[in-house]
């Protein structure tokens, strides 16, 4: 459960993570990132979580807020998410997630094997799990997870995935990202052009292909953006078939 630009909505966060738990039952995870926040911020955070019975944090840096180009340490804050990660390990009894990018962070100048170090590091400061960037060729996520397996990396990594529901949209989130587009994408788009629903449509069969090759090679989890929007992952995860998670 995300919050807005600088942790403007971190209550509202606690307070659906808590529903969540509290009346449907749903494990669920509080997003925390180092934007605008001093080292006390955080802390009063992660203490109001655990009262509220909140045990799992997708731990970020974060991205800069509006208006600024580029992320600047908060005063009395932290300035890399493996600062954030040893935090919250030492403060709670905390499930700790973190981002990871098959690509490579597109600030990561050095290439894509030096930013898996860095995630590496990440790990070894005490996540329990992997998120990935949303990614479109499986080849990208099966060269990271083998460089980080290699090297002694164990915990799960979980591939992230985003439906396609229109051509302007995906552009968008692939440029601030990073992340590129396989031809096969490219060419379709090209020839749908406006048509959102086709392009809908095409984005559901292209992630069905994708997951089920995923799952087919080992992997440990699927992690969907949303965007606030179900019916494509509903759909594609019907498609799927998956069989039922025992209780």
């Amino acid at each position: 459960m995300t919050y807005g630009a600088g942790g403007s909505t971190r209550d509202k966060t606690l307070d659906i993570v808590e529903t969540l738990q509290r009346d449907q039952g749903v494990p669920t995870m509080a997003h925390l990132t180092c934007v605008g926040s001093t080292r006390a911020d955080i802390g009063g955070f992660l203490d109001e979580a655990h009262r509220r019975g909140v045990r799992n944090v997708l731990a970020l840096r974060g991205d800069p807020p509006p208006g600024q180009e580029n992320f600047v340490k908060p005063e009395g804050g932290f300035e890399f998410s493996h600062e954030l990660v040893s935090f919250v390990r030492d403060h709670n009894d905390f499930t700790i997630g973190v981002a990871g990018f098959p690509e490579g962070h597109i600030a990561c100048a050095e290439g894509r094997e030096v930013d898996w170090q860095r995630l590496q590091a990440k790990v070894d400061c005490g996540a329990d799990f992997v998120i990935t960037q949303l990614f479109f060729d499986n080849a990208d996520f099966y060269a990271f997870r083998d460089f980080l397996r290699a090297r002694g990396v164990t915990q799960p990594i979980l591939a992230g995935i985003i439906p396609i529901l229109s051509g302007g949209q995906i552009q968008r989130f692939t440029e601030m990202c990073g992340s590129k587009l396989t031809p096969e994408i490219t060419d379709t788009l090209a020839k749908l052009g406006d048509d959102d629903a086709a392009v809908a449509e095409f984005g559901v069969d292209y992630a069905t292909r994708q997951c089920a090759d995923l799952i087919a090679n080992g992997v440990e989890g699927l992690h969907f953006y949303t965007l606030n929007r179900s019916r494509a992952t509903v759909q594609i995860v019907q498609n799927l078939n998956l069989p039922p998670r025992a209780s």
